[in-house]
């Protein structure tokens, strides 16, 4: 199988594991991810203390885990949620893996992780139909675009995520949105969030 065609058969069973538990909108929260684990017999192990480790993966004598860093914000947690899961439904004859925050990986198996984990939060199909009723055109998008469509929207995929959801789609071209800050541009287009108003 190329890679090409393993990537996506992930994005596929991503999709199947949205319809199965019901996922029909741009947001996947925690709790729905939590849903889904105790669905499949996996247990969370929410972990303070690490620098590097997002998530781990666990199939042992004593069980089946999934080790979150209990640091993480809800955006990149949801992320490691799902892409732990799909090691729990593919690579699961395998003891275990541990995945950091570190993105330069080319390991096959990592990539289609992330690949799923992309696919489950929010589908290409969904994205393209969020854009395309905001009148935005490939080859024409602009941060803005994906700010308003994450605001709107409250999708769990990162910024990071979108920015690489748009560049494969052919939103934009491959680096053209490198450097710019989104929480700085989500603010200046809808002002601070109020919890951080309250504390000056």
């Amino acid at each position: 199988m190329t890679r090409s065609a393993y990537y996506e058969q992930m994005k596929a069973l991503a999709r199947q594991v949205r319809t199965d538990f019901t996922l029909e909108g741009p947001r996947v929260s925690i709790s729905d991810l939590r849903k889904v684990y105790k669905e499949h017999g996996v247990r969370i192990d929410l972990r303070p203390g690490f620098r590097e480790l997002r998530g781990a993966y666990f199939n042992d004598e004593d069980g089946v885990s999934v080790v979150i860093n209990k640091e993480l914000p809800e955006d990149p947690r949801v992320f490691t949620m799902g892409h732990e899961l799909k090691h729990h439904l593919v690579d699961r004859e395998t003891a275990g893996f541990q995945c950091s925050f570190r993105e330069d990986t080319s390991d096959v198996v990592e990539i289609g992780a992330e690949v799923f984990a992309a696919e489950l939060l929010l589908p290409e199909k969904l994205f393209e139909e969020l854009l395309a009723s905001a009148g935005v055109r490939k080859g024409h998008c602009c941060p803005e675009d994906l700010v308003t469509l994450k605001r709107h929207t409250r999708t769990t995929l990162s910024y990071a995520g979108l920015v690489k959801r748009a560049e494969f789609l052919g939103y934009i071209s491959r680096g053209s949105m490198a450097g710019v800050r989104f929480k700085k541009l989500e603010e200046k287009l809808f002002g601070k969030p109020f919890r951080r108003r309250r504390r000056k």
